[in-house]
C-alpha cells in the first residue's frame, strides 16, 4: 500500500507529482446537501499559491482548482469529490543535473532506496507541490463545517522563522492576514522579518519555520479515547506535511520543565453553566477528547533543503560530488505551511465531528449545576 489516504469518515486522498500534469485529492465522507463551488475552494488555495511576493518561489502556477464529480447544482451529492489542480509551470530542465544525484536533505535517497527509482523533477510525490491538493480538501471541509458547527473557526500564523519570534504579548489575530508572513503582529515587526528573510535568500540560503493553527469555538466532547484521539489525529496530519519535523499541542515540549501545580488547567464553573478554565496548558485537549477552549497545535518546518550554496552528496554509483540546488525555491517553506496547516486542521476537525455524530449523535455531558 503506497499510503496516500487519510481519515476515518471524512477520507481524502490525494495524488500527482509536482511536474506532472496536474495534481488533485478524492475527498470521499463528505455529506450530501453542501453547498460547494470552485471558488469556494479558490480562496483558501489563492492563500498557499506559489509566486506572490518575494518571500516565496518564483513558480508561478494559478493553482485553479476544477471540481469534476460529488457535486451538483452547488450542492454536494455525498459521493466521491474529485478534485483537480493542473500544473502550468514547470521547469523540469531545472532539475537534469540532479537526475543521478542525491541531494542532501531531500528525499532523494529514500525514495531510491525504497523504490528503485524516483521523479527528479522537483522531487515528484515528495515535492511540498503536493499540498495544493491538501488544501483543495481543506476547503471542502471547511464547508461541512459551516453546515455542522458554525461556531468553529480555523486559524493559522507563524510564531518563528529562525531567530525571529513573535511578542505574544503584542498578539493580533486582526494582523494575520495583513502581511505576507501570516503572523499576528504590526506592520514594523512584519517589515523585520522581511529584511531578515531577504539577507537570508541572497546569501544564498534557507531558514526554517513554525506555525500554530488554532481551532476556535469547537465544542466540547469531540474526539475519542486512546487509538483514535483527536490529538493523535493531529499530530499525525500535520508530521505528514512535506518539510515538517516536529509537532505539539497546548503546551508541547515545555510541559517536561513544567510542576503539575503550574501545568494541570484549573476548571471552574461560568456564570452560564458551562465549565471554564484558568488557562490552556493542554491545548483544548484532555484525554483525546476536546474540552470547548481553543485547540492548539505547532508544528516545525526545516528550512527547504533546495539551496544555492553548494553542499556534498553522492550519485546513484556511489561516487562524490557536489551539489547546487538550481530552480525556484521557497527561502522559508513555512510561510506557504500555513494555510496547509489550516487545511489539515479542518479535515481532522470533521472527520472527528462526524465520527462523534455517529457514535452519540448529538449528545454532549452537562456539568452538574449547569442551567444550560
Amino acid at each position: 500500500m503506497s499510503m496516500n489516504t487519510f481519515g476515518h469518515l471524512f477520507r481524502v486522498t490525494t495524488w500527482g507529482e509536482s511536474h506532472g500534469p496536474a495534481l488533485g485529492a478524492t475527498v470521499d465522507g463528505c455529506p450530501p446537501g453542501v453547498p460547494l463551488t470552485e471558488d469556494m475552494l479558490q480562496v483558501w488555495l489563492n492563500k498557499r499559491r506559489p509566486g506572490q511576493n518575494k518571500n516565496t518561489t518564483q513558480r508561478q502556477e494559478a493553482d485553479q482548482v476544477r471540481i469534476l464529480s460529488g457535486v451538483f447544482e452547488g450542492v454536494t451529492t455525498g459521493t466521491p469529490i474529485q478534485l483537480m489542480i493542473e500544473n502550468t509551470d514547470q521547469r523540469s530542465k531545472d532539475y537534469g543535473e540532479i537526475a543521478q544525484t542525491f541531494r542532501p536533505g531531500h528525499a532523494d535517497i529514500t525514495y531510491h532506496q525504497k523504490y528503485g527509482l524516483r521523479d527528479y523533477r522537483g522531487g515528484g510525490r515528495s515535492s511540498a507541490r503536493e499540498t495544493a491538493a491538501r488544501v483543495a480538501a481543506g476547503g471542502v471541509a471547511r464547508e461541512v463545517i459551516k453546515s455542522l458547527a458554525p461556531d468553529v473557526q480555523i486559524i493559522g500564523y507563524m510564531t518563528r522563522m529562525g531567530d525571529k519570534v513573535i511578542d505574544r504579548s503584542k498578539f493580533d489575530w486582526d494582523s494575520i492576514g495583513q502581511n505576507p508572513f501570516w503572523i499576528p503582529q504590526d506592520e514594523e515587526t512584519a517589515a523585520v522579518w522581511e529584511d531578515y528573510l531577504t539577507a537570508i535568500r541572497k546569501d544564498k540560503n534557507s531558514v526554517g519555520g513554525e506555525i500554530e493553527v488554532v481551532a476556535r469555538g469547537l465544542p466540547a466532547g469531540i474526539g475519542a479515547p486512546v487509538y483514535a484521539k483527536l490529538d493523535t489525529d493531529l499530530a499525525a496530519a500535520m508530521m505528514s506535511i512535506n518539510a515538517v519535523k516536529g509537532v505539539e499541542i497546548g503546551e508541547g515540549m515545555a510541559a517536561a520543565r513544567l510542576k503539575g501545580t503550574d501545568n494541570a488547567d484549573e476548571i471552574f464553573l461560568g456564570n452560564d453553566g458551562k465549565p471554564v478554565y484558568s488557562s490552556n496548558h493542554a491545548g483544548g485537549i484532555l484525554g483525546g477528547i476536546s474540552t470547548g477552549q481553543d485547540v492548539v497545535v505547532r508544528f516545525a518546518v526545516k528550512p527547504t533543503s533546495s539551496i544555492l550554496t553548494p553542499r556534498q552528496s553522492i550519485r546513484i554509483d556511489g561516487s562524490a560530488t557536489e551539489v547546487v540546488t538550481k530552480g525556484r525555491h521557497d527561502p522559508c517553506v513555512g510561510i506557504r505551511a500555513v494555510p496547509v496547516g489550516e487545511a489539515m486542521m479542518a479535515c481532522v476537525v470533521l472527520d472527528h465531528i462526524l465520527l462523534h455524530r455517529g457514535q452519540v449523535g448529538g449528545a454532549v455531558g452537562e456539568t452538574r449545576g449547569s442551567i444550560g
